[in-house]
């Protein structure tokens, strides 16, 4: 297990400078989060590696920025464009590897009550996009997002026992705690499937805080994870609005150093 960072925490920094600034305060473990179509050319991407081969570092994971519109590109009742969304998303599958990323992270469909996708089309969706992902060496795990589909701990259950392991998922603290779901029912509902992590914390007051700055009990979610047999990351993942100074990352760093 090791500790990383998302290059979210940073954003609306661009990419070519968020990696570098996070790099000179000594993290080396990536989640790159791609913000825009430019940032998927391959000339990009390769810029990007080089940057984290330089420092001796590694890159995870991959984050779309088309997370929001998933629901229209990928888990439609609309066959065409859901095709034509997989095709579409070989180019992150493409810039994952030219990263050297293992992981792809999937919102899915937002909870559109008038959506005419059920919920076992919803899975079959997202099997053919694993199944895709497979094919380029990357693992699609699904995410629980706040008012996505996959943000009710029971609809995981039932994803994970449709799918078995032919699924992997992405617990977020944050996410979960913002659903008004209790994030140790969440990891138990992902329970052997997960294969990443975003670390972050909370209290009365915010559901979004470094690690450390809240009062979420790692220690119960570390011992959690470990009967499942996790052997993944904790990766790092607030809004730049969750603190105020840069070099609170570095205490964050060392909060979850600590609890793993």
């Amino acid at each position: 297990m090791r500790t990383g960072i998302s290059t979210a925490c940073l954003y609306p920094m661009e990419l070519e400078k968020a990696l570098p600034t996070l790099i000179s305060m000594n993290f080396h473990l990536f989640e790159v989060f791609i913000n825009t179509f430019s940032e998927l050319k391959p000339e990009y991407i390769q810029g990007l590696k080089q940057l984290v081969d330089d420092s001796q570092g590694t890159v995870k994971s991959v984050h779309p920025f088309t997370s929001g519109f998933e629901s229209f590109l990928l888990f439609s009742d609309y066959d065409r464009r859901s095709l034509d969304g997989l095709e579409f998303y070989k180019q992150y599958f493409n810039a994952a590897n030219l990263l050297g990323a293992e992981i792809l992270v999937l919102h899915g469909q937002r909870d559109d009550k008038r959506s005419r996708v059920m919920e076992q089309s919803y899975f079959e969706h997202y099997a053919d996009l694993f199944a895709l992902g497979k094919t380029f060496g990357i693992t699609v795990a699904q995410e629980n997002v706040n008012l996505f589909r996959s943000d009710d701990p029971a609809f995981i259950t039932r994803m994970r026992a449709y799918l078995k392991s032919e699924c992997a998922f992405v617990l977020d603290i944050k996410q979960a705690v913002r659903a008004g779901k209790d994030p140790y029912q969440m990891c138990e509902a992902m329970g052997e499937q997960i294969v990443h992590v975003h670390i972050n914390d909370n209290n009365s007051a915010s559901d979004c805080l470094l690690p450390g700055y809240g009062t979420m009990n790692f220690n119960r979610l570390k011992r959690q994870l470990d009967g499942f047999g996790y052997r993944g990351d904790f990766i790092i993942e607030v809004y730049r609005r969750s603190f105020n100074r840069l070099q609170e990352l570095e205490k964050a760093k060392q909060a979850v150093n600590a609890i793993i």
